[in-house]
């Protein structure tokens, strides 16, 4: 069965999410700014959300970690938790 790891930063909206998006294109540090903004109580590991497999987390945050390219940051992801920015770091199709 499919498993991967991946960390995130959960933000209200979309437009702090680009901007977050932006800076970590531009050198920031994902983990660092997880800590800072995100509202997920994973934002103390940096945004980790450790290993899971598929149907463990919401459609849409599931369709991305388990398609996106590993070690790239997506999103915006809307979910019903609000803007998610994800990147893929590990995965074993």
């Amino acid at each position: 069965m499919a498993r991967a790891t991946a960390r995130h930063i959960l933000v209200k909206t979309e437009t702090e999410a680009l901007t977050l998006k932006e800076q970590i294109e531009a050198g920031a540090d994902f983990a660092e700014l997880a800590k800072k903004h995100s509202s997920c109580p994973s934002s103390r590991d940096g945004g980790n959300l450790g290993s899971f497999g598929p149907g463990q987390m919401v459609p849409e945050f599931d369709k991305v970690v388990f398609s996106a390219p590993v070690g790239e940051v997506q999103g915006p992801v809307k979910t019903q938790f609000g803007m998610h920015l994800v990147e893929v770091t590990s995965r074993e199709d």
